[in-house]
């Protein structure tokens, strides 16, 4: 037993930092009671992230002692400090264990595992109209007569001061708007429709989580901002607060409670060789609603930060959603909401599946 240690132990250091060959994702679960980091392999498996690196602390004397992360949000913060080398030594180390007999006990089947939001941001920015076809859809036709919505095609206003573009670019500038943190629910976790609220739709985006503490960037340097993507449903109550007098009221139409479903994990960008070629659908129990691509964005990732880099300081486990493409219920004819019993489903191609059932608020919440 000693020889084999040793013998795994020099192939584990033979292997450069930073170079494991097998993608895994990140996130925070719940198991017998206890929260938990977890590194995600194949979808299937997930390392307990502080038992693993104590476990491998112990037997392997070489390795330098390195605390882990209590929550994501400090793992994303120290992620290029140290972490990423060694979640990719872990990686490398547990990948051969796999369907063995030598199966490790820190090492669970997903299906075992509660998951929770992968990251509880401080910050959630979701981007308006970032999809053409969904520009579109929202106004005109009966989804505008419905919102009294406005043409958006009007000449754009430049604010060369918020972000970089040419002088030829008639792109309208880019629509953020903010969700409470609070609302925020993790996959499996219900959307709720609360009492006579009767207009629910989905949006699905693919989002943005960032890493390093970002402000007033210049666009080339806006990815090394970004530490990996993950996906976020935004919700949304279309009836939104009966009148128009005020112009959008954000809080009514986006902000309610778990109008933000987000997860399931997050990828790491290193796995995401162009956040800009990727298939993203929706399903609303099982029927196809949103078949699109994150190449029609009309504002890049790279873009988007840049914006609100202008705006705040943007810190490690924010979110920005990129904007959903064409499809909402809202838009279509007759006009198609969510409902109790049903069961949505954001997917976006490299980052998962996002599956939360949708429930009545009474249903669920005491009263």
């Amino acid at each position: 037993m000693l020889l084999i240690s040793r013998v795994f132990l020099l192939l584990l250091l033979a292997i450069p930092a930073n170079a494991s060959t097998e993608p895994f994702k990140l996130g925070t679960f719940e198991y017998e009671g206890r929260e938990l980091l977890g590194v995600v392999l194949r979808d299937q498996h997930v390392i307990d992230l502080v038992i693993a690196n104590t476990s491998m602390e112990r037997h392997k004397p070489l390795w330098v002692k390195l605390p882990m992360p209590i929550d994501m949000t400090e793992l994303i913060g120290r992620y290029e400090i140290g972490l990423r080398d060694r979640i990719h030594a872990i990686v490398d180390a547990v990948v051969f264990t796999i369907g063995s007999s030598n199966e490790l006990s820190y090492v669970y089947d997903l299906s075992e595992l509660h998951i929770f939001p992968p990251v509880k941001p401080k910050v959630i920015l979701s981007a308006a109209l970032n999809y053409r076809e969904h520009m579109t859809e929202m106004t005109t036709g009966l989804a505008a007569e419905m919102s009294d919505a406005k043409a958006v095609d009007a000449a754009p206003q430049s604010m060369d001061h918020f972000w970089e573009r040419e002088a030829s670019d008639t792109r309208q500038n880019p629509y953020l708007f903010n969700k409470p943190a609070s609302i925020v629910i993790g996959d499996g976790d219900p959307i709720l429709l609360k009492p006579k609220r009767e207009q629910i739709d989905w949006e699905c985006e693919f989002a943005i989580v960032i890493g390093q503490p970002a402000s007033h960037l210049p666009l080339e340097e806006a990815r090394q901002h970004i530490f990996g993507y993950t996906m976020m449903n935004d919700v949304g109550d279309r009836e939104g607060r009966g009148d128009n007098r005020y112009g959008s009221d954000w809080l009514v139409w986006k902000g309610s409670d778990t109008f933000a479903p987000l997860g399931p994990f997050i990828v790491p960008a290193e796995f995401v060789e162009n956040p800009h070629t990727l298939d993203i659908q929706f399903r609303l129990s099982g029927e196809l609603m949103q078949d699109a691509n994150t190449e029609l964005m009309q504002h890049s990732v790279d873009e988007l930060v840049q914006f609100v880099s202008n705006n705040i300081i943007l810190k490690p486990g924010d979110v920005i959603a990129t904007g959903t493409p064409g499809g909402v219920g809202y838009a279509r004819t007759p006009p198609v909401f969510m409902e109790p019993g049903d069961v949505a489903e954001c997917s976006v191609e490299g980052i998962g599946t996002l599956t939360n059932p949708v429930m009545r608020w009474e249903d669920v919440m005491p009263r």
